[in-house]
């Protein structure tokens, strides 16, 4: 069950909103990220109904009624500040009884972007499965943009967007990430992470000299990957200045490191089936746990 106003609901950007600082932080991101799509702004507070009441409306909370009270209010309070922030912006507020994950999921099939924060630098605080951000992750149905929670860089451009990529899979990330680094007005960095080949298990002298090629191998089609993927986009975005790039290392490490000099991480989500139900790959788990700059998945099948 929702209540909710009216929305213009394809294309929009959701956020979710518990009233907590976390959910602040990724508010004020999915405003600018409204106003950058000239799109319509949905605000949604699922189940359980915030614990986080404004100041003002501290009051102690001894009903059911109350607490749809203080969540309505806190709710309504957060699309005040919207449509204060950004005065032409279309926003619709919804409380809904559905848990919040789920709201959020739903949500996201018809949502040219859905938003979340997460708790503290570094990680999610608690972060289990089946909790909100983590949940949503794992089971959204277009691009999703996690907010991480260190407030202290947030106001620092770096005008640059970073895309991860490991091979043909991840085309479509690398297209969205096109797409976000020409919003923006950002340099484009397409990055690929490889390690070195195995080693072989024959006499040293011969080892040593086809481990050499096959080194030189690895390094050339390393240096290929970024460039191949974005060669087919450089005419589509001729505006957009792009940098293809290959780094030694594992490509979570590699991609944290990237995120430190970057606006965004854009990420395809390679999600697999597994007995309880769909989860992210390892890279993508290390880093909503690490990024030093949000991360925007695009969820490929």
């Amino acid at each position: 069950m929702t209540e909710q106003q009216t929305p213009r609901t394809q294309g929009r950007v959701v956020v979710g909103y518990d009233g907590s600082a976390p959910a602040e932080r990724a508010l004020t991101r999915a405003i600018h990220e409204a106003e950058r799509r000239e799109a319509g702004l949905e605000i949604i507070l699922g189940a359980p109904w915030t614990p986080f009441p404004p100041p003002a409306l501290g009051a102690p909370i001894t009903e059911q009624g109350d607490l749809y009270r203080l969540s309505r209010e806190s709710l309504d309070t957060a699309a005040d500040r919207a449509r204060k922030a950004a005065p032409d912006l279309e926003v619709v507020a919804t409380l809904s009884s559905d848990p919040a994950a789920e709201a959020l999921i739903e949500a996201s099939r018809t949502a040219g972007l859905t938003v979340v924060g997460t708790r503290g630098h570094g990680g999610f605080t608690g972060l289990l499965l089946g909790s909100v951000s983590l949940r949503v992750a794992a089971h959204t149905h277009g691009p999703l943009l996690v907010v991480r929670g260190d407030a202290e860089t947030d106001s620092e451009a770096r005008d640059t967007v970073v895309a991860g990529v490991q091979g043909d899979a991840d085309a479509p990330a690398v297209r969205y990430a096109f797409e976000e680094a020409q919003r923006r007005d950002a340099r484009l960095r397409v990055l690929h992470a490889w390690t070195y080949p195995a080693p072989l298990g024959g006499l040293p002298a011969v080892d040593a000299e086809r481990t050499h090629e096959r080194v030189e191998d690895a390094r050339k089609l390393a240096d290929a990957v970024p460039r191949y993927a974005a060669a087919p986009l450089r005419d589509t975005y001729p505006l957009v200045r792009v940098d293809t790039d290959h780094e030694l290392g594992a490509a979570a490490s590699v991609l944290v490191n990237a995120s430190k000099a970057a606006d965004l991480v854009v990420l395809a989500a390679h999600r697999g089936r597994h007995r309880f139900g769909m989860q992210l790959g390892p890279v993508t788990h290390a880093l909503l746990h690490h990024s030093h700059a949000p991360v925007l998945l695009l969820p490929v099948e």
